[in-house]
């Protein structure tokens, strides 16, 4: 069990005249916006907790807006980070005031047959009613907008879509992106590993514009449907219903339908750790009185192309955060740019 604890933002702290125990480099860093990754002896537990090994890493606390579901919109994102070895180490933690994973579950109806559960304001794409909580983190490669702008120089609204699309300005720019997603990867420990280019938008061609996935060897997730695409074609173990609303695909089962009555849900989706370049980024995470708490850790170097590289310890790297809160893609967003730097 997770133990609770009590933050209280820098930004608080700083209007109360409170600034105990920050430094003047450390408020100094909070003021414009640059978390500074401290060096350890050894890595942090992966266990997401404000533990020992976080103590004396400092913390930057930046207020993320334009969410839907949040209340107002916002909510308040704190992030440390610390180094150790060949391997960097993030703890992020946020308000978020509902755990959100019904994603899209199969319902056994009165007449035996099955449905799926929608948000009836869905006009394609934009699920804000069954769905999962998510977060991303944006760190600049090659893209002299992004370094200047943070994410808003991705960011293009309209273009036929409801919240519009995600791609950055020239061709040959890169941004790397670590999208957690709640059920679909964070059940298994993993953040999913994707990258932004400069692809515009194209209903046919390109639906996704400048959003892509880092190459894979093996894993990922599917929709749980069967062959005629009337209902869910695997169960959970022992075809026990939901929750959880995900299924683990070295777990899955034949669905059997005796098991099952009106209103009992099948999840909508299987799981399975990424192998190769999409799984580089590991995550452990819990939810605890409305606080919602992710440790993140992923090698320095990659080597991959589709990766930022922590290779140079005296550079500052752009970085920009968003959160989803049971939102496809109405994500709250941090409105400038962000900058890690290595103590």
């Amino acid at each position: 069990m997770t133990r609770s604890w009590r933050w209280i933002p820098v930004a608080v702290l700083v209007t109360a005249g409170l600034v105990i125990g920050l430094s003047a480099g450390a408020l100094d860093a909070q003021q414009k916006n640059l978390l500074v990754a401290k060096k350890v002896s050894a890595p942090p537990p992966m266990e997401p907790a404000m533990g020992d090994a976080w103590k004396d890493a400092p913390a930057l606390s930046v207020k993320v807006v334009g969410g839907k579901n949040l209340p107002g919109g916002s909510t308040e994102v704190t992030v440390r980070s610390v180094y150790a070895g060949d391997t960097i180490y993030f703890l992020m933690q946020y308000k978020d005031p509902t755990q959100s994973s019904q994603r899209s579950p199969w319902v056994k109806q009165a007449d035996g047959s099955w449905k799926k559960l929608k948000d009836p304001d869905d006009k394609g794409g934009d699920n804000n009613k069954y769905y999962e909580d998510k977060m991303a983190m944006i760190w600049n490669i090659s893209s002299p907008a992004f370094e200047a702008k943070g994410c808003m120089a991705a960011c293009h609204t309209g273009q036929g879509k409801p919240f519009g699309n995600k791609y950055l300005p020239n061709q040959g720019e890169k941004a790397d992106i670590w999208h957690w997603k709640s059920v679909r990867t964070g059940s298994i420990g993993q953040i999913d590993d994707q990258y932004l280019d400069a692809t515009q938008y194209d209903k046919d061609k390109f639906p996704e514009a400048g959003r892509k996935s880092d190459p894979k060897t093996g894993g990922g997730y599917a929709d749980n449907v069967s062959d005629d695409k009337k209902g869910p074609k695997f169960a959970l173990k022992g075809n026990q219903p939901a929750p959880p609303y995900w299924i683990v695909d070295s777990e899955k089962e034949a669905l059997d339908e005796s098991k099952y009555k009106a209103g009992d849900e099948v999840p909508g989706i299987i799981v399975a750790p990424f192998s190769g370049d999409r799984g580089d980024v590991a995550v452990r995470w819990t939810y605890k009185d409305g606080v919602r708490t992710l440790e993140i850790a992923r090698k320095l170097v990659t080597g991959s192309e589709f990766d930022v590289q922590f290779n140079d310890l005296k550079k500052q790297y752009a970085f920009g955060v968003a959160v989803f809160d049971n939102a496809q893609v109405r994500h709250a967003y941090t409105p400038g740019v962000l900058k890690m730097v290595f103590e």
